[in-house]
């Protein structure tokens, strides 16, 4: 019996997401719940052919099944995957390799691999964020802790967005085909990421939003610089986020996010800056 479930997510114009209601924005770039006890969720996207999902594997391993949208007979035929671990302790099998990864750890598994998911505890079970696009040649598989991401230190206290980026794929470190994966953390006391905002029309990008309180939530601007709209977001809820978009948020506590990109290419100061004064 198949563990997995999927959907397929058709791609917006900018137009038509301007008449959009509220309930239409969030049919369409706010993706269900990806960490279901027992599951792997796959959201088939296309936009730049990104898959973003989860698997929460309890006291059974999960293996990646295909989907009927990728069109192959296994998933990573043709492709790449990252996979953020933002539970527990857990394990990524790549094609028979164990590679341990604690919270906010990442593996990645190169094209063609097979890659099985388990937990080191059933009762504490890992929740992987997952993140895959298409790939045109074989990288390694790798584990990338947080000591081997490139940190970069951004904000200040005075204007909310003092903050930690942390860019687990850079020059220096794990080689991929095109994604890109990182995370952010707010310091206590800040709520405002990527502000001032930008775009960036040659790649799509993704947000996970975690280390959420219960009660909070984010307020994440999303659509065209002059014709801005908003979703209302909770703790490990996902965003889609087309590359004619921005991509920005403030919460009403400080959080985590982890953003991921799909495109023409993995250059981090390929985007189009927008001046807040621009925004409409």
């Amino acid at each position: 019996m198949s563990h997995t479930d999927f959907t397929n997510r058709y791609a917006i114009d900018p137009k038509t997401a301007s008449r959009f209601s509220t309930e239409e924005l969030r049919e369409n770039f706010l993706l269900p719940p990806l960490f279901l006890a027992g599951r792997i969720q796959l959201h088939y996207t296309n936009y730049d052919r990104m898959i973003v999902g989860g698997a929460m594997p309890t006291s059974e391993a999960l293996d990646l099944e295909t989907i009927k949208p990728a069109g192959t007979d296994t998933l990573l035929a043709r492709r790449e995957l990252i996979a953020v671990n933002i539970g527990g302790a857990g394990i990524v099998v790549v094609d028979g390799e164990e590679f341990q990864a604690g919270t906010r750890d990442m593996v990645y598994a190169g094209m063609g691999a097979s890659v099985t998911f388990r937990s080191v505890s059933a009762e504490q079970p890992a929740k992987f964020y997952l993140l895959s696009a298409p790939a045109h040649v074989r990288h390694p598989a790798k584990h990338i802790g947080i000591s081997d991401a490139k940190r970069v230190d951004l904000g200040s206290q005075a204007t909310s967005n003092e903050r930690s980026i942390f860019q687990f794929i850079h020059p220096d470190g794990a080689r991929t085909c095109q994604l890109v994966v990182g995370m952010t953390t707010l310091a206590e006391g800040s709520v405002w990421n990527t502000m001032p905002c930008h775009v960036h029309d040659r790649r799509m990008e993704a947000y996970l939003y975690f280390d959420l309180p219960e009660k909070a939530r984010v307020v994440h601007l999303m659509g065209e610089p002059n014709e801005t709209r908003h979703l209302i977001v909770k703790n490990e809820e996902a965003i889609l986020s087309p590359g004619w978009s921005i991509h920005s948020g403030v919460g009403t506590s400080s959080y985590t996010f982890i953003w991921a990109m799909a495109g023409d290419n993995v250059d981090y100061t390929d985007v189009d800056l927008v001046a807040i004064e621009d925004l409409r």
